[in-house]
């Protein structure tokens, strides 16, 4: 098993989820939209206080990369198979976050953050649907020099498969484009994740400089969707926008850009070579969904569980719609000890 030491890398934003079912009022009283992902402005900062208090609160180590790479880990069940990078703050969240990812078998290298406390993500579900607001705090302090130390590089050196959700590109573009760059050179399979409406629309220019080098770009409906608007397609078709978005302009040719899009119980939409195939999901009646948190990001950590054990695409797609059907019958991204996936 030694090969599979440190196979896939993440880098991204870790954030401690706090997370409880809210009502309607809540979500007006702070503007927020159902299924939505933004990061927090001023008027949204009470609104952790007031959570904790009113409702009832689960604190989970969370952030989408994150959440993946803790889910590839799980189904890989190789000790140090993974590995991922991102900022805390040294503080009791710090702390719990990082008990909770190495119990969970991932090798994490955080930067810790003197100055700002451990990122948040107020996790507000309503009838089994998550809205998430993200205070990224130290999480937005990540900085290319952590990346650049030799013990940290020396991860990315390793990894064969690396992982960065579009959030990242938030915080740190230029760490972004140094791994990008060092997979393109080594033939190493590099993937990202759309993310966020917002991230497709405000960030579009970071986006489409990162995308270049992107092997396996994956996304669910809304952000598909966003991204044909913003990049002037006119076209709402899914499947159509998953072919596009295979074929932008690409930096190496070694592999080609396959884009995977989910869109919740609908089919699983795979694009490569100008053609699609769909994979159905799993159903789930209504009365098992706990709450969708984590389930566009479980998908994704199955499906690289997969990839990295160079499995086809339609058993990278399957273990994908396992994780995230376990994930949405448990609050937020937790899972049970052992997968049950064959």
């Amino acid at each position: 098993m030694a090969d599979y030491e440190g196979i896939l890398l993440g880098m991204g934003n870790p954030l401690l989820d706090i997370s409880a079912v809210v009502d309607q009022g809540f979500l007006a009283k702070y503007d927020i939209k159902v299924n939505n992902a933004i990061l927090a402005e001023d008027k949204h900062l009470p609104m952790y206080d007031e959570m904790s208090s009113k409702y009832n609160v689960e604190y989970i180590a969370g952030g989408a990369t994150q959440n993946s790479i803790r889910v590839a880990q799980w189904l890989l069940q190789i000790p140090g198979a993974t590995s991922f990078m991102g900022c805390i703050g040294k503080d009791k969240y710090g702390e719990e976050m990082t008990k909770n990812s190495k119990s969970a078998g991932v090798n994490v290298h955080y930067r810790e953050d003197e100055t700002k406390p451990t990122g948040t993500c107020a996790v507000c579900v309503v009838g089994g649907e998550r809205s998430l607001i993200a205070n990224l705090s130290a999480a937005n302090c990540y900085k290319t020099e952590h990346l650049k130390r030799p013990e940290n590089w020396a991860l990315v050196e390793k990894a064969k498969y690396i992982y960065i959700a579009g959030f990242f590109l938030t915080v740190s573009p230029e760490s972004i484009q140094l791994v990008a760059e060092h997979a393109a050179a080594t033939n190493k399979v590099f993937t990202m994740n759309l993310s966020a409406p917002f991230i497709c629309e405000f960030f579009k220019d970071a986006h489409d400089k990162a995308l270049l080098y992107v092997d396996y770009v994956f996304g669910n409906e809304t952000e598909a969707i966003t991204f044909s608007k913003v990049h002037g397609w006119e076209t709402d078709n899914v499947e159509e926008i998953a072919i596009k978005i295979s074929q932008l302009p690409k930096a190496s040719g070694t592999h080609k850009r396959i884009t995977v899009i989910t869109q919740g119980a609908d089919p699983v939409v795979v694009a490569q070579d100008g053609k699609v195939k769909t994979y159905p999901v799993i159903l789930l009646p209504k009365e098992k969904l706990v709450d969708t948190n984590g389930a566009g990001d479980a998908f994704v950590g199955g499906f690289l569980s997969q990839l990295v054990l160079k499995k086809p695409i339609a058993e990278c797609v399957r273990a994908g719609c396992y994780a995230s059907n376990v994930i949405i019958q448990r609050s937020g991204c937790t899972y049970p000890e052992k997968p049950d996936f064959n």
